[in-house]
């Protein structure tokens, strides 16, 4: 009687992010793992000039080097995200005054949530990348109504100064897109892809 084969353990998988939504999202698929910040100066990328697309791939791959280099032979999984919009890329407006221009803006209008995604394997220096495009209208808030909202909700370190996960959701008039997870900023479709390419299927439980 033969025993059945038991799957080889994966690498220790580290989440380069602090956010607690990303967090979340990434427990939903029952896979162990820790999660670190990376705590990486964003401002070299963006001085470069970079189409959305592109900058939010090689901030994600940036992130996930960053905790390789603390963490050898890990799966890192990095993200990052912005908002694209008449030309400008908006991305975390880091003080309450400056999200409150954001949603003025963004108000009444439709905009592009760009989330990109790098996972490295530490073992290989293997990057794989994936980049997710939504559509978002915002319905007309007027001034005290996004006042208020950015009292309640502190949507500081967001791009485009909301929180989906939490209140932010209330601001949305539409949304159109592959996945709805991706617009809190990790899409679980597309991290499913990358763990699945890297060895590890969640519903397998091995590389």
């Amino acid at each position: 009687m033969t025993s059945a084969a038991v799957p080889a353990p994966h690498p220790p998988l580290i989440l380069a992010s602090s956010s607690p939504a990303r967090g979340r999202l990434l427990l939903r698929l029952g896979i162990d793992f820790l999660q670190d910040d990376p705590r990486l100066d964003e401002e070299p990328w963006k001085a470069l000039g970079l189409q959305p697309r592109e900058l939010v791939a090689q901030l994600a791959q940036a992130k996930a080097e960053a905790i390789c280099e603390h963490h050898p032979g890990a799966l890192v999984l990095g993200a990052d995200q912005v908002v694209s919009f008449e030309g400008d890329i908006l991305g975390k407006p880091g003080s309450a005054t400056a999200a409150i221009e954001q949603l003025q803006r963004l108000q009444g209008t439709s905009h592009e949530l760009i989330t990109g995604l790098a996972l490295v394997d530490g073992r290989t220096g293997t990057c794989r990348t994936e980049v997710m495009t939504h559509q978002v209208r915002l319905r007309t808030l007027g001034q005290a109504a996004i006042e208020r909202y950015v009292q309640k909700d502190q949507p500081e370190g967001c791009a485009g100064s909301y929180k989906v996960e939490s209140l932010g959701i209330t601001l949305f008039e539409s949304v159109e897109g592959p996945d709805y997870t991706g617009i809190i900023g990790l899409p679980l479709t597309a991290v499913t892809r990358l763990l699945v390419e890297a060895g590890i299927d969640p519903l397998g439980g091995g590389a």
